[in-house]
């Protein structure tokens, strides 16, 4: 039998192991504190709008991403673009990303979910994709907090191919990547059009391999694969509260042990909370254009520049 999603992050398992494979359900797990399987989030109350249709592939405290319906259609945006870059503000050594949110050499789905699409039954999601202007300034050597800080609604990291990652959580605050129904490379866009995951995406070049940085939280600290340097999938059980480890990774060039954030198949998924020192809403800017401009790649500066 073949995989259902090809481009899904289910399908690191054989068809036959997938057949049988359910996770564990998050709802519930958020916390005020730090907390390992959780999300220790800044917003106390949730009373947004979700996806409200049935959900036969959650029974119970687990969930099948087998069974669970994607959003149809195959779209590039070819003019997406994300440049990441070393920068030295006086004497600060600073990572410098800038992009349109819209994901470099990687499809999306069809949004707004059409009525024809079998996906609408499950989630009538209406916003369509915008491009963006992402404009953010990490530490290049981040540095680890006295204490943890909790994870806002909205972006907490950004994906190495420019889309936006957001914390497991729905408007609803409940697990949304088990109650909301995504594309094949696990995205969809928000009120706003900002296209983003809330967790693993096979569409992340690396995401099956070891030890391979997929993005940056904001707070400086990088983001890898499930995977560790020799080649075990990891899982909540080997990271800490904030959904991070230290280890061996590369890092800025250099095989360096440090603190990081791992991606599992989990909840919750990327982070639990920031271990770092995070840019708060007066450091960075994530906006949509008015609508229907789009944001071309800047003149001389290509789709994808180089990443560190």
């Amino acid at each position: 039998m073949m995989c259902r999603w090809l481009w899904g992050w289910a399908c690191f398992w054989s068809a036959a192991t997938a057949l049988a494979h359910t996770l564990p359900l998050g709802d519930g797990k958020v916390s005020q504190i730090p907390q390992a399987g959780y999300v220790m989030a800044c917003q106390s109350e949730h009373r947004g709008r979700g996806a409200m249709g049935p959900t036969p592939w959650i029974v119970g405290d687990h969930w099948d991403p087998i069974q669970k319906p994607m959003v149809q259609g195959r779209r590039y945006w070819h003019e997406a673009y994300i440049n990441i870059s070393e920068v030295i503000a006086g004497v600060v050594q600073q990572r410098h990303v800038e992009g349109n949110g819209l994901p470099v050499n990687a499809p999306t789905g069809q949004f707004p979910i059409a009525q024809s699409d079998p996906a609408f039954r499950y989630d009538r999601n209406p916003n369509r994709i915008r491009a963006q202007t992402v404009t953010y300034d990490l530490p290049w050597q981040p540095i680890l907090a006295a204490q943890a800080s909790c994870l806002p609604m909205g972006p907490i990291g950004i994906a190495l191919n420019g889309v936006a990652i957001f914390n497991a959580l729905d408007d609803l605050g409940r697990d949304a990547v088990a109650h909301e129904v995504q594309d094949s490379c696990q995205g969809h866009p928000q009120e706003q059009g900002a296209y983003h995951y809330h967790g693993p995406s096979d569409c992340l070049s690396g995401s099956q391999q070891p030890a391979q940085l997929l993005g940056y939280a904001l707070d400086g600290f990088g983001i890898y694969s499930m995977w560790d340097e020799q080649g075990r999938q990891l899982t909540n059980a080997d990271l800490d509260a904030c959904h991070g480890r230290t280890s061996k990774v590369r890092w800025n060039g250099q095989e360096v042990t440090m603190y990081h954030y791992v991606m599992t198949e989990e909840y919750p998924y990327t982070l639990g909370c920031f271990r770092g020192t995070p840019l708060t809403l007066t450091h960075l800017r994530m906006q949509h254009p008015p609508f229907p401009r789009q944001l071309p790649p800047p003149p001389g500066q290509g789709h994808l520049r180089r990443q560190w």
